[in-house]
C-alpha cells in the first residue's frame, strides 16, 4: 500500500493515504472524546456502587464517610452492606470490600487505604484486682476478652513491640464476635481487650480504660478490595481515593494523634 507521493519538491497523500488519514483522524478524535468522558466521570462519577464492610468499621467510619461522599458526588447511587464475614466480590456483585488485616485472596486488587493499630487496655478496677502484665507472655495468665472480626484467628494475639513480634494464645470466660460487646465487658472490669485505638481514644483520655503493655500493639492495615475488572472504573477509583483521604485526615479518621 502506497500512502505518499514523493517528488523532489513535495510530498502528497495518495488516495490510500487520504483514506488512512481520515480513519486515523477519526480514531484520535474518539480517543480525545474518551479522555474527556473519563475526565468528567473522574470529577463527577455516576452510577451504582456497592460496598461491603464489617459491622464496627462500617458503622463508625465507613457509613459517615459514605454520607460525605454522597454530598460530594450526588450522582452516585451507593449501597453499603455491613457483614461480619468475608464476601465474594464477584459472586455477590460488590464493587469494593473494606477489610482489616492480612490478605490471602488471589484475583483481587488490594488498595491500601489506612492503618488502624490495635492496642491492649482494661478497666482500672480489673488491673487493680489482678495486676498489670509485664510481658506479652503474661497475658496468657489473665482474663482476656476475645472477639473475632470476620475470619481472623480466634484468641491468638500477635503483637509488635520493642523486641519485635510476639504471639500469645489468650483465654477468658467471655468472648463475642462483636467489638462493642467486649468493650462493654472491658468497661465492666471483666478483663483485658485488644481493640482498634480509635475506638478507645475517648475512654483512654477519660481514664475509664487504661493501656496495658503500652509499648506493644498490633498494626492492622485497612484495605479496599476490588475485582480486577472494576479496579480502574472511575467510580471505584474515586471511592478508594475518598476513603483513603477521610480515614487518614477527615472527621472520621481511624486515628488522630
Amino acid at each position: 500500500m502506497k500512502l505518499l507521493h514523493r517528488t523532489t519538491r513535495r510530498v502528497s497523500l495518495s488516495s490510500d493515504g487520504e483514506t488512512v488519514y481520515r480513519w486515523a483522524r477519526a480514531i484520535l478524535q474518539d480517543v480525545d472524546a474518551m479522555r474527556d468522558d473519563l475526565s468528567n466521570l473522574r470529577v463527577n462519577p455516576k452510577g451504582s456502587l456497592r460496598i461491603s464492610a464489617s459491622q464496627r468499621l462500617g458503622r463508625s467510619h465507613i457509613a459517615p464517610i459514605v454520607s460525605l461522599m454522597k454530598k460530594r458526588y450526588p450522582e452516585l447511587e451507593i449501597w453499603l452492606e455491613l457483614v461480619d464475614r468475608r464476601v465474594n466480590l464477584v459472586d455477590e456483585g460488590f464493587d469494593l470490600d473494606v477489610r482489616v488485616g492480612a490478605l490471602q485472596e488471589p484475583g483481587l486488587i488490594a488498595h491500601h487505604i489506612a492503618v488502624s493499630p490495635r492496642v491492649l487496655c482494661a478497666a482500672p478496677a480489673y488491673l487493680n484486682a489482678r495486676g498489670r502484665p509485664k510481658s506479652v507472655e503474661e497475658l496468657a495468665q489473665h482474663d482476656c476478652l476475645v472477639f473475632r472480626e470476620r475470619d481472623e484467628p480466634f484468641g491468638v494475639w500477635r503483637l509488635l513491640g520493642p523486641g519485635g513480634w510476639s504471639t500469645v494464645k489468650v483465654t477468658g470466660s467471655l468472648a463475642s464476635n462483636h467489638s462493642d460487646v467486649v468493650l462493654r465487658w472491658a468497661h465492666d472490669g471483666h478483663g483485658i481487650v485488644m481493640v482498634g485505638q480509635s475506638y478507645v481514644a475517648q475512654a483512654l483520655s477519660e481514664g475509664t480504660l487504661e493501656r496495658v503493655l503500652s509499648a506493644w500493639e498490633q498494626p492492622a492495615d485497612v484495605w479496599a478490595m476490588s475485582a480486577a475488572r472494576s479496579a480502574q472504573s472511575a467510580k471505584v477509583r474515586v471511592c478508594v481515593d475518598f476513603l483513603k483521604q477521610e480515614l487518614a485526615h477527615g472527621e472520621f479518621a481511624l486515628w488522630k494523634a
